[in-house]
């Protein structure tokens, strides 16, 4: 992804900046490896006596007391490490702000998984045969996450809440917007079930679909706190009012749109939609569609059609869509 700048970038910088302080203080590269090496030394050396069973003298535990460096020194050189990653860190962060703003000046894609490819590519070049080379990468994959949260701020302001039929792609949709902006993300008719302790179609049986209904609505208005989420509603979320109301306190609501052939070829032979057995064609499924129309264009704020796009296609457009995250 293109909305934040290159961790390889930080990386060089930082060298640059420890150059400055070598001065006064030395290579601290030197020094640790000076340091790695004499308590590799110093651990094989015990190991050594160790497993010889021969009681080390106290000469020799002195001799290896002053190799080492005072261990205040060592703290104050980390300390002054993690200072200057602080300030990098900050003006990586002040990088990625200013790339989504360019981006939507010049209308170029905010989403660019090559370019995040390229850039994961150049850090492992970077980091290769460094003996910390795993735990760096793991840094920088936490950075990499951290950066995707900033641009999510940036372009988000709330919550997502995604509305539209049954089949429409919210999980979809909602599945990949987590991972790209590093959102949290949530699944309404997961919730029910979970709090129901039994399955959607279950509890149509068992109880009706208007207990259903209350139960969403109670799943919805728990949302209220959530911050920075995707939030997948259930198809029949419009049906009430007051849901919709209570997620317009809090998200954007973006409606996604299918025809009902595509539909029909996306929920398959599934079984799990209670409100469409015996009605699996595309006759049916258009007729409910219609009833609901007016409900789902009135809720949105943002209307997305999905017929013939990738997910990948149809998070760009939401993102990309500066009406869904400003004017509340």
């Amino acid at each position: 992804m293109q909305a934040y700048c290159g961790a390889g970038d930080v990386w060089k910088s930082s060298q640059n900046c420890s150059r400055t302080r070598q001065n006064a203080t030395g290579s601290v590269k030197n020094k640790a490896e000076s340091a790695e090496n004499t308590a590799e030394k110093t651990g094989q050396k015990a190991k050594n006596t160790a497993d010889a069973g021969i009681a080390r003298r106290p000469e020799t535990i002195e001799k290896e007391k002053n190799t080492m460096r005072d261990l205040e020194q060592i703290r104050k050189e980390i300390a002054a490490c993690d200072e200057e990653m602080l300030m990098q860190l900050e003006h990586r962060m002040h990088c990625i702000n200013e790339i989504i703003t360019y981006k939507r000046i010049h209308g170029i894609s905010i989403l660019q998984p090559k370019q995040e490819e390229k850039q994961k590519n150049r850090l492992r070049m970077l980091a290769n045969g460094n003996m910390y080379e795993d735990e760096l990468l793991k840094v920088f994959d936490s950075i990499t996450e951290m950066s995707k949260r900033v641009q999510a701020k940036a372009l988000i302001h709330g919550n997502i809440a995604l509305i539209g039929f049954m089949g429409s792609g919210k999980s979809s949709v909602c599945a990949v917007l987590k991972d790209m902006l590093a959102m949290d993300s949530v699944e309404c008719d997961d919730e029910i079930v979970a709090r129901a302790g039994m399955s959607i179609n279950d509890i149509f049986d068992k109880y009706g679909e208007e207990h259903f209904r209350d139960l969403e609505s109670e799943v919805l208005a728990s949302y209220a706190s959530c911050q920075q989420t995707v939030i997948s509603c259930g198809g029949g979320a419009v049906l009430r009012q007051k849901n919709i109301d209570t997620l317009k306190t809090h998200s954007r609501i973006i409606l996604l749109t299918a025809s009902p052939q595509t539909i029909l070829d996306r929920i398959g032979d599934s079984d799990d939609r209670p409100k469409l057995r015996g009605k699996k064609n595309v006759k049916a499924i258009a007729e409910m569609m219609a009833e609901r129309e007016k409900l789902y264009q009135d809720a949105a704020d943002v209307v997305v059609d999905t017929d013939g796009k990738t997910v990948l296609q149809i998070c760009e457009e939401i993102i990309t869509l500066p009406i869904a995250f400003h004017g509340r």
